[in-house]
Parts: structure tokens; C-alpha cells; sequence
């Protein structure tokens, strides 16, 4: 009789390990696509599934990476985005085999279909050559991202292991605001970036000024969200002050990254400010202002990944207690029917 233990599965049969293959590589397709749209190149690359006629994963690799700018940017936007969808499989068919939870690989093939279609609006993007889907594009990879990130923390340790610590219900509501605001956050700014041509100034200054004011209502239920975290026993506080110092980390680079964006676009009254920064002149596609504004774009999404961490770790928590009560509460009910017998 073989008494041995059974042998552990290796790190890459694991659902956790492609979870966060594939979020940590979405994030940086959501750099280069951001880099795509702050260059204008989209249509660098004029047909699609193809690149020039050629199969997408059998063209010169010379002519890629020593061509234009834009053709790079463009094509290895694809290439990665190629790659996320084969990480995707991988994690669709670990968790498929070696996960019991029916509804985490449910969860894994809802991802995969995501990624689909978000690959699919990239194409009709190219094959139509619409703004307005250019903008839905633009919109989607960040919640690509945050449903990678919901995948792999929920394939992660902490959320195995959460105990049945009680969390106030009102963290969990201002978790879950803070979550919505940074999600309308990202389609306002979507439509900063992709504004229309035909979009009257009056319309694009109302665009500004609910980006601000969503901007505000952001650093308000952050800042809240931190100092409430603090308030707790250290018992309830050590899992939730990871996420609550990222999204003021998150924070405080976005809102950098913000008013650096302002001054690349339009600039600013440097000669009422200083003299010497009235030299200053705007270049769109300029090294640093391409860093500067896909940067913040690139930033938007990860605060949303964030606010994600945080809705699992208080959520998680609670389903835990309720779960518990409600085992204790029949266990209760039995012991009583035991006496009354």
C-alpha cells in the first residue's frame, strides 16, 4: 500500500500562477495602447487580422522593429495583445482542471471572452477606422484589467485563508463607491482623449470639468478610506493597509500626472508664473510629453485595479463571517432540537 502524500502540483499547473500572468502583462498592453493612441497610430497598420498582408505572427521582424515608430507601437500592441490571449487559455484550462470552485472557472472563461472581444474592437477600430470605437477600446483594457486582478486575488492566499474578522458595512460601501468613480473617472477621460472633432468647446470644458470634479470626489473617498482603515484594531487593519497605502500611492502619482498632462497639452500662463518658463513650447509627440500623458492614463487603470484589492479584501472578509454565522446559527438550531429530544 503506497501511504505517500500526494506529490503538490507544480507552480504552472496552479490557477494563481496564470491569473497573475495575465494580469501583470495586460498592464503593460494598456501602456503601449496608450502610447498608440497618444501618437495617433491607430491606423499605422491599415488592415487587420494581418499586418500588411502578411500573417500577424509572420511579419519581417526587421521591418517591425526598424520601421516608423507608429508600425512598432501598433503591431507589438497586437503581438502582446496576441500573448495575453494565449496566457488567458492557459489559465482557462488549469482552472478548468485543477480548480474545484465552479464558479472561478465560469469566471476564467468570462475573462477569455473579454479579452475576445476587446480584441475584436481593436480590429473593427482598424477595419472601420472609427474614433467612437477606438474610445470603447480605450475603455475596455482597464476593465480587462480589473477582472485579471478580481481572478488573481481570488486564486490567492489571503482570499483562501481570510478569517472571520468583522468589517464595518460602510467600508464596504465606500470601497464599492470608490470603485464606481474610478471606472466613470475612466470614461471621462476617455472621452478627453478621444474628443471628436466636431465637439463644441463648450462641450469639451464640461468634459474638463466633471474630470475634475470626479477627480475630487476620488482624493476625498481615498483619503476617507485610509484614515478609516487606521481607525481599526490593528487585527482588522494589518489586510486592509496594503491596498489602502497603494490607492494613496496611486493617488498622489495621479494627480502629479494629471496637472503634468494639463501642461503638456495646453500649457500654462508660464510668463504670469515665471519669466523664465515662458520658453516652454508644446510638442504633442515629445518623449516626455508622451510619457507624461500615457502615464496617466496607464495610472487611471491601475488606481481601478487597486479599488478592486480593496472591494475583495473587506468583501471577502465579510462573506466569510456571514458564511460563519450562519454555520454556527444551524449548529445552534441542532444542539436545541438535541435538548428537546
Amino acid at each position: 500500500m503506497n501511504l505517500r502524500s500526494p506529490r503538490p502540483k507544480r507552480f504552472w499547473a496552479q490557477p494563481w500562477f496564470w491569473a497573475w500572468a495575465v494580469t501583470l502583462f495586460v498592464f503593460p498592453l494598456i501602456w503601449v495602447g496608450g502610447l498608440v493612441t497618444t501618437h495617433d497610430a491607430g491606423m499605422a497598420v491599415p488592415d487587420w487580422p494581418g499586418t500588411y498582408g502578411y500573417n500577424l505572427f509572420l511579419y519581417p521582424l526587421s521591418t517591425w522593429l526598424y520601421g516608423p515608430f507608429d508600425l512598432f507601437i501598433e503591431h507589438g500592441h497586437r503581438l502582446l495583445g496576441s500573448f495575453v490571449g494565449l496566457l488567458t487559455i492557459g489559465l482557462c484550462i488549469v482552472a478548468w482542471r485543477n480548480d474545484t470552485r465552479g464558479w472561478y472557472r465560469w469566471a476564467c472563461l468570462g475573462l477569455l471572452l473579454a479579452v475576445i472581444g476587446q480584441g475584436l474592437l481593436g480590429g473593427f477600430r482598424v477595419v472601420l477606422d472609427a474614433r467612437t470605437i477606438a474610445m470603447l477600446h480605450g475603455c475596455g483594457g482597464p476593465l480587462v484589467f480589473a477582472y485579471a486582478t478580481f481572478l488573481a486575488l481570488a486564486a490567492s492566499n489571503d482570499w483562501m485563508r481570510a478569517d472571520q474578522t468583522i468589517e464595518p458595512r460602510g467600508l464596504r460601501r465606500l470601497a464599492t463607491a470608490l470603485l464606481v468613480f474610478a471606472v466613470v473617472q475612466l470614461v471621462l477621460g476617455a472621452q478627453l482623449r478621444h474628443a471628436l472633432p466636431d465637439l463644441p468647446p463648450t462641450g469639451f470644458m464640461s468634459l474638463v470639468h466633471l474630470h475634475l470634479t470626479m477627480a475630487g470626489l476620488l482624493t476625498l473617498v481615498i483619503l476617507a478610506l485610509a484614515w478609516w482603515v487606521r481607525r481599526l484594531p490593528y487585527r482588522l487593519h494589518q489586510p486592509l493597509r496594503g491596498p489602502a497605502n497603494a490607492l494613496l500611492g496611486v493617488l498622489f502619482l495621479q494627480l502629479g500626472l494629471g496637472i503634468a498632462t494639463w501642461v503638456v497639452n495646453y500649457a500654462l500662463p508660464w510668463t504670469e508664473v515665471s519669466p523664465s518658463l515662458a520658453r516652454y513650447a508644446i510638442q504633442a509627440k515629445g518623449y516626455w510629453e508622451s510619457l507624461i500623458v500615457t502615464g496617466h492614463q496607464a495610472t487611471g487603470s491601475l488606481m481601478i485595479a487597486m479599488s478592486v484589492w480593496m472591494v475583495c479584501r473587506v468583501a471577502r472578509r465579510q462573506a466569510q463571517l456571514v458564511a460563519n454565522s450562519h454555520s454556527y446559527t444551524i449548529s445552534e438550531r441542532q444542539v436545541v432540537a438535541a435538548g428537546a429530544k
